[in-house]
C-alpha cells in the first residue's frame, strides 16, 4: 500500500487536520493517486461558487478578510448547509480592504519593471470573522482548491488534487487567528502576511517564522503613548484596558517605558465584553474618585462607547482620554452624539494613514454590472441601493427589485467610499506590494539583475517552493509607489503611528485632526494644534503630588507610588535650583543658602564689632572699669602716706592697679575685626595683664603672712626675705615665665585670623584661631596655678586680726577671680561665633572688675567716708 494510500484512508473528526497531512504528504513529493469511490455528495473547498473573488494568473496571491460578523447557524463540522451562506452582512471597510488588495494588483500586473511577464491571480474568501472558517479557506488555498467527497457508507473521505497551490496568504484579521494560520502552515514554511495582527507574540520568529506583518506591534503603541504622558509631564495616570492579552501587555509595556521617568499608575480597571455594562460602570466610578486627570484606554470601541455612556450619565467631562489605535479612529464613536461631551479632546495613536492616488476613482468605479461573477460588490449593491443587480442569475432576495443599472458609488458616503485616510487599507496595499517584491528577487536571474530593462524570470512559477519565497521575503527592502522605504525586521516592520486628536465642529459633532506623527521612537508633535478636553489651550495637568518647587526636595510617603510625595524644605546650607529636585546639594564651605534655599551665596564676616549693641556695652564697660581704676589709683596717690595706703606695700597696690587698668584695656583688643597682629597681641596682652595682677595679689598675701608670723618671738629676721626688693622682684619673676611663655608660643604657632566655617550659618565669625591650642591652655594653665596659689596662702591668712583684713580681702577677691575662669571655660567651647568672644571678654571684665572692688573698695570707703579709722592705731588694734 502507497504512502498515499494510507493517507487517504485516514479519517478523524476534523477535515482540517486530514487535510493538514495530506499537505504534508504533497510537500513531501509524493503523489496521492487517489480513487473516488462511489458518492453521493461532493463538495470542493474554494470553489468559485464559495463566496470568495477569484482570477486566475501565473502566480496566485491568497487573501483572506473578515468581511461578515454574522455568526452562522450551522455546527463547526466544516459541512455547509446547502441553503445557507457562511454568514450575512457584508462591512464596508473590510470591503474596501479588499478592493485595495485587488487594486495594487492591478498596478503590479501593469507594471513593466515589477514582476514583468508575469500575472498575478489571486483567491480572497471571507472567514466571517471566525478562526475555524479561516483556517478552512487557507488550507483550501495552500492544498490547491481540495475537494472532498463523503462515500455512501458516510465513513470516508477522499482528498483529491485541484488547481495549483497558492505559495503565500494575506491575511490574519486579528492576532488569534494570526496565530492559528502562522502555526498551521509553519511545517509547510508558507508565509502568512497579516495587516491588522498587531500582539508583540508574534514577533518570536522560533514559534512563528513564517509569519510577516505589515501592522506595527502593540508593543509600540503603548510606547508612543509612554512618550506623549512624558512630554506633557503627566505623572499620575489611570488605565481603562480589556480583560485580555491585549489590554494587560499594553499596560505592562507602557509601565516599563514610564518607570524611570516617575511616571505612576493611579488605577487599572479592566473591561471584559460578557460584562461590560457592569465593568463600564464600576470603570466609571473609578475613574470620577480618582485624581488622576490624565485616562488611558487600551481596549475594543465597543467596549469604550458603553463607559463613555457611563461617565457621560455621572458627568465626568474633564478627563483628558488617551486612545489605542483600536478604537481612536472609530467612526463609530465619532458619531456617538451621547458621548461627546465627555470624548472632546481625546488624544490618540492611530494607524499611520497614507494617501493612495487613483484608488478613490477606483472605489466609486466600481459597479457589480462590471463585475457579474462578484458575489461581494453584489452584496454591498444590495444593501446600499435596496435592489439586486441580478448579474448572476437569479436573485436571492426576492422582495428586492431589479437596479435600473444606473446606480453609481460617485455620491456614495460611507466607509467604504471614503479614501480620506486609508490606514488598514494602506497596509493591504503594502501587504501586496511586499509579496510582489518577494516574488520578483525569487524569480529575476543574479546575473540579470543589474541589466536595465531586462528582468527575466529564471524558472517557471509553477516551481515555487513556499519555503524560498518566505526566505526573499524576509529581505524585501524596496521603495513603495508612495516614496516609502519598506523593509521588514524579522517579520515586523517600522512603527509609524498617526497621532490624532478628537476637536469639536461648528456643528456640535466631533471630528479626526491629524497633530502630528511617531516614526520608529521619535514623537513629532504640534502642541499648539491640540485641543484639550478643558475646552482650552491649556495642557490638563494630571499629577498625584504638585512638583517641588525650588529650595525644596521630595520626600516619598510611605506605602504610596512614587508619584506621590511631600515638599520639604531644604536645610540650611542646602539648595535645590530645579524644579522637583530629590535631594538638596550642600553649598561649598566658603557658602551659605539664602532664604529661599535656591542659591548659594557668599557668606558674610561676622566678629564682635564696636558698632553693635554687645560691643558698645562691653567696650563701655571695660572703658568704665579703667576709668575707676584710674580713679582709685589718683585716690591711693593722693593719699598715699595714710596708714591704709602704706599698710602691706603701697607700690604692689600701684602695681596692681595699674595691672587692673592693664586688665580693663586689653579687652578692647578683642572688640572689631580680627587682624594678623591684632590676634598676637591680645592673647599676650590678657596672658600677662593677669600674670602681672595675680602675681601682686600673690606677693601681697605672702607680705602679710610673712608680717604676722614676723611677730611671733624668734621670726624677726623672716622679713628680711620680703622687703620691698624681693616683692618687686618676684612680681617680675612670676610675670617674666608668662612673658617667655607668650613669646615663645607666638613665635612657634601664632594665632591667626580665620572664618570659623564650621560653624552654620550665612554669617560667618572672623575668629582669631587657635592654631596651637597647647601654647594657649598654658598661658590659661599659668593663670590659673598663680590664682590657686593666691587663693590657698589668703585663705591661710583668714584668721587675722579683724581690723586688718587685707588678706579676707584677696580671699573673697580670688574666690570670684576662680570662679569667673572655672565658668568661663564651658561657656567659651559652647558659644557659637563672636559670642565666645564676647564670653572671654566678659570674663576679662568680670574678674577684674571681682579685684578691683574686693581689694580697694573698702579701703576707698575708710579714706574717703572714714578717714577717723585711716589711723595705725586703728589698724593695729585688736
Amino acid at each position: 500500500m502507497s504512502w498515499g494510500y494510507r493517507l487517504v484512508t485516514l479519517w478523524t473528526s476534523h477535515a482540517p487536520s486530514l487535510l493538514l497531512v495530506g499537505l504534508l504528504g504533497r510537500q513531501l513529493g509524493l503523489q496521492a493517486g487517489f480513487q473516488v469511490v462511489k458518492t453521493t455528495n461532493c463538495s470542493r473547498w474554494g470553489t468559485h461558487s464559495d463566496n470568495g473573488l477569484f482570477e486566475d494568473g501565473d502566480i496566485i496571491i491568497g487573501g483572506l478578510f473578515s468581511l461578515r460578523y454574522t455568526p452562522p447557524s450551522v455546527d463547526y463540522s466544516f459541512k455547509q448547509q446547502p441553503d445557507n451562506k457562511p454568514c450575512t452582512g457584508v462591512q464596508n471597510l473590510p470591503l474596501q480592504y479588499i478592493y485595495a488588495m485587488l487594486y495594487a494588483l492591478e498596478e503590479i500586473n501593469r507594471s513593466l519593471t515589477l514582476l514583468p511577464g508575469v500575472k498575478l491571480g489571486y483567491q480572497i474568501h471571507d472567514s466571517c470573522a471566525l478562526p475555524a472558517w479561516e483556517l478552512k479557506a487557507v488550507l483550501s488555498m495552500v492544498g490547491g482548491n481540495t475537494f472532498t467527497c463523503d462515500t455512501e457508507a458516510g465513513n470516508g473521505m477522499d482528498i483529491g488534487q485541484g488547481d495549483k497551490p497558492i505559495p503565500l496568504i494575506i491575511g490574519g484579521s486579528n492576532s488569534v487567528t494570526a496565530q492559528i494560520l502562522s502555526r498551521v502552515l509553519g511545517p509547510l514554511s508558507v508565509p502568512v502576511l497579516s495587516y491588522t495582527a498587531s500582539c508583540p507574540c508574534l514577533s518570536d520568529r522560533q514559534q512563528y517564522p513564517n509569519f510577516f506583518r505589515t501592522m506595527a506591534s502593540d508593543a509600540y503603541q503603548a510606547r508612543a503613548v509612554a512618550q506623549l504622558a512624558i512630554h506633557f509631564n503627566w505623572t499620575w495616570i489611570g488605565a481603562v484596558i480589556a480583560d485580555n492579552d491585549y489590554g494587560h501587555m499594553a499596560v505592562k509595556v507602557f509601565q516599563e517605558s514610564i518607570q524611570e521617568n516617575s511616571v505612576c499608575l493611579a488605577f487599572v480597571e479592566t473591561l471584559q465584553r460578557e460584562t461590560i455594562v457592569s465593568d463600564a460602570k464600576r470603570a466609571a466610578l473609578t475613574i470620577q474618585a480618582s485624581t488622576a486627570k490624565v485616562i488611558l484606554i487600551f481596549t475594543w470601541y465597543t467596549d469604550v462607547i458603553e463607559l463613555f455612556h457611563q461617565l457621560s450619565k455621572l458627568n465626568v467631562t474633564d478627563r483628558q482620554f488617551l486612545a489605542s489605535e483600536a478604537w481612536s479612529t472609530s467612526g463609530d464613536l465619532l458619531q456617538d452624539t451621547a458621548s461627546h461631551k465627555v470624548a472632546r479632546g481625546v488624544l490618540g495613536v492611530a494607524i499611520r494613514s497614507t494617501a493612495l492616488p487613483g484608488f478613490d476613482s477606483y472605489i466609486r468605479s466600481l459597479s457589480p454590472l462590471l463585475r457579474p461573477s462578484d458575489e461581494f460588490l453584489r452584496e454591498f449593491w444590495q444593501k446600499e441601493f435596496g435592489c439586486d443587480p441580478n448579474t448572476n442569475g437569479p436573485t436571492q432576495k426576492a422582495s428586492l427589485p431589479p437596479c435600473k443599472g444606473t446606480e453609481t458609488l460617485e455620491e456614495v458616503q460611507n466607509f467604504f467610499t471614503d479614501t480620506s485616510q486609508l490606514r488598514v487599507t494602506y497596509n493591504v496595499y503594502l501587504a501586496v506590494y511586499a509579496a510582489a517584491h518577494a516574488l520578483h528577487s525569487l524569480l529575476s536571474c543574479p546575473e540579470r539583475a543589474n541589466s536595465p530593462g531586462n528582468v527575466s524570470s529564471c524558472s517557471f512559477p509553477k516551481e515555487i517552493k513556499p519555503f524560498e519565497l518566505m526566505q526573499h521575503l524576509s529581505q524585501v527592502n524596496f521603495t513603495t509607489p508612495q516614496d516609502e522605504l519598506f523593509y521588514f525586521k524579522g517579520g515586523d516592520i517600522t512603527a509609524k503611528y498617526d497621532l490624532v486628536n478628537w476637536q469639536s465642529t461648528p456643528q456640535g459633532g466631533l471630528r479626526l485632526a491629524l497633530i502630528g506623527r511617531v516614526d520608529g521612537f521619535d514623537l513629532h508633535l504640534n502642541d499648539t494644534a491640540i485641543e484639550w478636553s478643558t475646552g482650552t489651550s491649556q495642557v490638563p495637568v494630571s499629577v498625584c503630588s504638585e512638583s517641588c518647587a525650588p529650595g525644596t526636595r521630595k520626600a516619598s510617603r510611605k506605602g504610596e507610588p512614587i508619584c506621590c510625595f511631600d515638599c520639604i524644605l531644604c536645610a540650611d546650607g542646602e539648595i535645590s535650583n530645579q524644579t522637583g529636585s530629590l535631594q538638596c546639594d550642600h553649598c561649598p564651605a566658603e557658602f551659605w543658602s539664602n532664604t529661599e534655599r535656591t542659591v548659594c551665596v557668599p557668606r558674610q564676616l561676622d566678629f564682635l564689632s564696636f558698632n553693635e549693641t554687645l560691643g558698645v556695652t562691653l567696650t563701655a564697660v571695660a572703658v568704665s572699669g579703667a576709668t575707676v581704676t584710674t580713679a582709685v589709683f589718683v585716690v591711693f596717690l593722693h593719699h598715699r602716706q595714710t596708714p591704709v595706703v602704706r599698710a602691706n606695700n603701697s607700690e604692689l597696690s600701684f602695681l596692681l592697679l595699674l595691672s587692673l587698668k592693664l586688665c580693663f584695656l586689653c579687652s578692647l583688643l578683642f572688640i572689631g575685626r580680627p587682624s594678623y597682629w591684632a590676634c598676637r597681641f591680645q592673647q599676650a596682652a590678657f596672658g600677662i595683664s593677669f600674670v602681672l595682677c595675680v602675681s601682686c595679689l600673690q606677693v601681697k598675701t605672702i607680705v602679710v603672712l610673712a608680717a604676722f608670723r614676723s611677730a611671733r618671738p624668734g621670726a624677726e629676721a623672716l622679713m628680711k626675705w620680703f622687703g620691698p626688693g624681693q616683692q618687686r622682684g618676684s612680681v617680675c619673676f612670676f610675670t617674666s615665665i608668662q612673658v617667655v611663655i607668650c613669646i615663645i608660643w607666638l613665635t612657634l604657632s601664632p594665632p591667626i585670623p580665620q572664618p570659623d566655617l564650621e560653624i552654620p550659618g550665612l554669617k560667618v565669625t572672623l575668629k582669631c584661631a587657635m592654631a596651637s591650642v597647647v601654647g594657649f591652655s598654658v598661658v590659661l594653665g599659668y593663670i590659673g596655678l598663680l590664682g590657686c596659689t593666691s587663693l590657698l596662702l589668703a585663705f591661710l591668712a583668714r584668721k587675722l586680726p579683724d581690723n586688718f583684713n587685707e588678706a579676707k580681702l584677696i580671699t573673697f577677691s580670688m574666690l570670684i577671680f576662680c570662679a569667673v575662669w572655672v565658668a568661663f571655660v564651658p561657656a567659651y567651647v559652647s558659644s557659637p561665633g563672636k559670642y565666645a568672644v564676647a564670653v572671654e571678654v566678659f570674663a576679662i571684665l568680670a574678674s577684674s572688675f571681682g579685684l578691683l572692688f574686693c581689694i580697694f573698695a573698702p579701703k576707698c570707703f575708710i579714706i574717703l567716708l572714714r578717714p577717723e579709722k585711716n589711723t595705725k592705731k586703728h589698724l593695729m588694734a585688736r
